[in-house]
């Protein structure tokens, strides 16, 4: 994933609905827990963790018993310190109090609350790409004499780690906001692992890179199950079964077709709205439904034509919301005419948008009907909405709007499957397609011309078709 490409566009819920999740995730209301716990007989560490002895009380005041009762004491002091919610106010002493940033929980704006909280996941994500601790630990031990850690000994690479996580969390992104709904279908873990193990370019994967893949679910299988309480995820996690040794009996019966039982994961609203904020302080272009509210109908054509389908009907509609409708169809109109290489795809676009403005715009689709650039899609339009006296397109219209079309659903799809099937039809339809369709005086013609061709399965049309394409190269000059 480069960060220069436009990724597509998040559907994020309202500040204040972010915020009350936020506020409920377990990390965060434990750790502001422990700001309001923490008083003048708190002491820390010279790490600016909780003393040992005081880690019983602590956990006493969240609720927490069992065996990772410290362990989750311990990660929740560490989020409260890293955001602010604690400040340290003697280190020798180790005292601390109260922070600043504990009343905006309660007196700030969501978009307060949203800034703790993404400093939380940060040190969340931090924190998980370390290894078990068992391992740091005799690691240490092993490099006090030299005074220096030795990674190679513990097979950890810090850099590695996290940019493994980092692409794994880009990728569950990825497949989040190219979902159809409004909230990405969970993924399975061992496909979201073959992401960014699997090379593109292999056909089926090496039983080395099988291997790896394995590895690689077990490591985000840990991972998740500490992700999970930030609210950066939901997680189903593998299942213990699969974990088992081999010549150990399962205790029920297993089904080895329950793709869930090889772990399951979906970004929750409030992980999106916090892998969003993540990727545009590294400098990605992650845009946002309701980004184009605001702007002209020439930045709603040309930023939603790079929008899945769904992702572009939604950032249309808030546009709409906010203008008169007719006002609105004159100015996607105008916005819609060029000749340029994007024109096509803006038409296109242009035409979803007016399908979403009702009958009183009716006045501006007729005021294009002349027009050799827009009168096609007005005519189309009008007729839809059962408009009365709408004059018939000539046929020179007819070629040039197919023409339009072809090349806006180019642009918008590539070589798709729906576009073969609009190709064939066009040839079926019109005897002699062809030649007429070379005359046709559009900017795209040779282009089409020569994508109908590549895309015609019958040899015969499609040798036809790039006929058709050389002679309008040959008419233009190109």
């Amino acid at each position: 994933m480069s960060d220069s490409s436009i990724l597509p566009p998040a559907r994020l819920r309202t500040e204040a609905e972010l915020a009350r999740d936020a506020l409920s995730t377990p990390v965060l209301s434990r750790a502001a827990g422990l700001a309001r716990w923490a008083g003048p007989a708190t002491r820390v560490d010279a790490g600016g963790g909780l003393v040992e002895e005081q880690l019983p009380a602590a956990a006493a005041e969240l609720g927490l018993t069992g065996d990772d009762a410290a362990a989750c004491v311990s990660e929740a002091w560490r989020v409260a310190v890293d955001t602010g919610l604690v400040g340290i106010v003697d280190e020798e002493e180790g005292t601390v109090a109260a922070g600043a940033e504990l009343a905006l929980l309660t007196g700030g704006s969501p978009r307060d609350v949203l800034e703790v909280w993404l400093a939380a996941l940060e040190t969340v994500i931090g924190d998980v790409s370390v290894p078990d601790l068992g391992g740091l630990v005799d690691a240490i031990a092993e490099g006090e004499g030299s005074g220096e850690l030795d990674l190679e000994n513990l097979d950890w690479d810090p850099e590695a780690e996290a940019d493994f996580l980092d692409g794994v969390l880009g990728n569950l992104y990825l497949l989040t906001v190219g979902a159809e709904g409004p909230e990405g279908a969970p993924v399975p873990l061992p496909a979201l692992a073959a992401s960014v193990i699997v090379p593109d370019d292999m056909p089926e994967p090496t039983d080395d890179v099988l291997q790896q893949v394995s590895d690689a679910m077990m490591r985000l299988d840990d991972q998740f199950r500490e992700l999970e309480p930030v609210g950066l995820v939901e997680y189903h996690p593998v299942d213990e079964a699969l974990m088992a040794d081999a010549d150990e009996e399962p205790a029920a019966p297993v089904d080895d077709t329950d793709v869930s039982r090889y772990g399951m994961v979906r970004l929750t609203p409030l992980g999106l709205y916090g892998l969003r904020a993540r990727l545009l302080e590294a400098g990605f272009q992650a845009p946002a439904v309701g980004d184009l509210a605001d702007k002209g109908a020439d930045a709603l054509l040309d930023g939603t034509a790079v929008f899945p389908p769904a992702a572009a009907h939604a950032e249309t509609e808030q546009w709409l919301a906010r203008r008169e409708p007719l006002a609105s169809a004159r100015e996607l109109l105008a916005a819609a005419r060029g000749t340029d290489e994007g024109a096509p795809l803006r038409r296109l676009r242009c035409q979803q948008a007016l399908s979403l403005v009702g009958a009183s715009a009716e006045p501006a689709l007729r005021e294009v009907l002349a027009d050799p650039e827009l009168g096609g899609l007005a005519r189309v339009w009008l007729a839809e909405h059962g408009a009365a006296d709408v004059p018939p397109p000539s046929e020179a219209l007819i070629f040039w709007l197919t023409i339009d079309t072809v090349a806006a659903q180019l642009a918008a799809e590539g070589n798709s499957e729906e576009l073969r099937s609009l190709v064939e039809g066009l040839a079926r339809q019109h005897s002699g397609f062809f030649d007429t369709a070379w005359r046709v005086d559009h900017p795209a013609t040779a282009d089409v011309l020569e994508a109908m061709g590549r895309l015609h399965p019958d040899k015969k049309i499609a040798k036809e078709a790039r006929k058709a394409a050389f002679k309008a190269r040959s008419q233009h000059g190109g």
